[in-house]
């Protein structure tokens, strides 16, 4: 910015790139053009008044003076309401003509026509201001040079008039001329210092705007509460997460309100007294009451910011973490880095659990007595067991090995869906399954047993969680706006938390301590290597009906292939 600021001016003028740039867009100049304006208006007014209090001396009225200072007025005016000016003034051109020009031709005939009557040398300061400021060093220079020679040229009419000593009124029309030199040039390197400070506070300005907004987009953003709270405890900002993690209504509170004011609150606000009490960062661990449900455990971190200014205390910035959600990653990076080492396992268990299969089918063959019987179907459902888990296992670590399959079969998705939810109803026995097939003749393209694990997948997770009434877990197909059938699973068990939202999808994440966390990670990879999506919703199935928890599979069309 420096190097920007002080760069060397272009040849022909003293105006450097950056004294344009602010020249055309400076709200300074334009305020400065508009103050020359009005206090050409204002001489204009004098001017004319000035003309009627001779005549009310007894003074004889010069019918040319009086026109010359009407029009004037009429020209100022006119000037100053429709005039564009483009800062600033570089030539003699269109914009010094009608201003400035018109300025000095009016004075010098003024000083022309009244001679030794009233002394009009003043109002020059005027136009050579005008030139000095609101023009380039040239335009400034060569206005006052310009004066200066009317001046002069005015001492020898003088002269030539009344035939008098000549020198007293050259000398004093080089002194004057001279002071206008000064006046010009520190005008005119005082507008240079006051555009550049205008560029950089306006650059300043933008550069903080920018700043602001990406501090305020963070953040909205942050997954941590950011709560802001002045010395007498007036909270000023807080973010959304905040108001998940606190609840009792934050995010409807005008600000600033008092974080004191609600008892809930009132830990957090001992934590901000403690901070400024204390002039250090504090970390705490406090249990915060919820409007429903039982408190939460939440970490408390603050920070005191700087003090801007000599009068202006620090803010506390305190940070609120929800100990469930940090718990709940740490236990999905413990359980990931279980989860690889348990693929390593599995792959090496698959090998001896196969022989023990195949050495248990050989041995019922020859056993004739139930009880042995018995007990070899019971090694063979076990291995079947941990044979399914192998494969879990397994299928995560190839999952991503494997995102596109070759072209499937064409399903007929309504029977397809009525046959796999019967199966599963007839095999878990369980009561108050309903189905609502609503696409009728609509073909996809997927794996028929890719689709039974994730059918039985959903409706397992709907039957541990729904309750045992006629509808409680609802299986629905349907096509959407664009045509795209989808597969629903609806459930009316609690929300779910939104740190468990959060992570559905991610492997070995389960809110069940028993549960591998594998299904619904295995659910994504199956329909993306199928070409179909799944998400979750927390929805109500009429206006009137219940709210639950639905796990949808929006299907690619049949007839289009198989993508990623």
């Amino acid at each position: 910015m420096s190097t920007f600021l002080w760069s060397r001016a272009e040849p022909g003028t003293d105006w450097t790139p950056l004294d344009r740039a602010a020249g055309r867009e400076s709200s300074a100049l334009l305020r400065l053009w508009r103050g020359f304006m009005t206090a050409r208006c204002f001489i204009a007014v004098v001017l004319l008044l000035l003309q009627a209090i001779v005549f009310a001396l007894g003074q004889a009225l010069q019918p040319i003076v009086v026109a010359l200072t009407g029009s004037y007025l009429v020209v100022t005016v006119l000037t100053a309401r429709y005039s564009l000016f483009q800062p600033p003034v570089r030539r003699f051109g269109t914009a010094w003509l009608s201003t400035i020009g018109v300025d000095l031709v009016v004075f010098s005939t003024l000083q022309l026509l009244q001679v030794g009557s009233i002394n009009y040398t003043p109002l020059f300061a005027l136009p050579v201001l005008m030139g000095a400021v609101l023009g380039t060093g040239t335009v400034g220079l060569g206005t006052t040079a310009i004066v200066t020679l009317l001046l002069l040229a005015h001492a020898g009419w003088y002269w030539l008039q009344q035939q008098a000593e000549p020198s007293a009124r050259f000398v004093q029309a080089a002194l004057t001329g001279t002071g206008l030199f000064v006046v010009a040039l520190l005008a005119h390197e005082l507008a240079r210092r006051l555009m550049r400070e205008e560029a950089l506070a306006q650059s300043n300005r933008g550069a903080a705007q920018m700043h602001a907004l990406v501090n305020d987009l963070v953040i909205e953003t942050l997954s941590e509460g950011v709560l802001v709270v002045d010395a007498q405890g007036q909270v000023h900002a807080a973010n959304p997460a905040a108001d998940a993690i606190l609840g009792q209504g934050l995010a409807q509170l005008a600000l600033p309100f008092a974080l004191g004011a609600n008892p809930a609150w009132a830990p957090l606000a001992a934590i901000a007294r403690s901070t400024f009490a204390r002039r250090t960062s504090q970390a705490r661990e406090i249990p915060i009451a919820q409007a429903q449900g039982a408190p939460r455990e939440v970490r408390v971190r603050t920070r005191l910011t700087r003090a801007a200014e000599r009068g202006i205390d620090s803010l506390c910035v305190m940070f609120l973490q929800d100990l469930r959600e940090l718990e709940a990653r740490i236990r999905t990076e413990k359980l990931a880095a279980m989860g690889r080492m348990s693929a390593a396992v599995a792959h090496e268990i698959r090998n001896p659990l196969a022989a023990i299969t195949q050495a248990s089918a050989l041995l019922s063959e020859d056993l004739v007595d139930p009880a042995h019987r018995r007990l070899t179907n019971m090694v063979q459902q076990n291995a079947q067991r941990l044979a399914r888990i192998v494969d879990d296992v397994l299928d995560v670590a190839r999952a991503r090995q494997q995102r596109v399959l070759p072209l499937g079969e064409q399903l007929v998705l309504d029977p397809t869906v009525r046959t796999l939810a019967e199966e599963w109803v007839r095999q878990t026995q369980r009561q108050g399954v309903l189905l609502v097939l609503e696409a009728p003749g609509t073909v996809v393209r997927f794996d028929i047993e890719h689709l039974r694990r994730i059918l039985v997948n959903l409706l397992d997770n709907a039957a541990r969680y729904a309750g045992a009434r006629e509808g409680s877990i609802q299986v629905t197909t349907r096509l959407n706006a664009a045509g795209r059938a989808s597969l629903q699973v609806w459930s009316d068990g609690a929300p779910l938390e939104p740190a468990v939202q959060r992570h559905l999808f991610e492997p070995f994440f389960s809110s069940e301590s028993r549960s591998s966390g594998l299904g619904l990670y295995l659910c994504r990879e199956l329909c993306e290597r199928h070409g179909a999506t799944i998400g979750y919703e927390r929805r109500t199935l009429a206006a009137s009906g219940p709210e639950g928890n639905e796990f949808a599979v929006v299907f690619m069309p049949g007839e289009g292939g198989l993508t990623q």
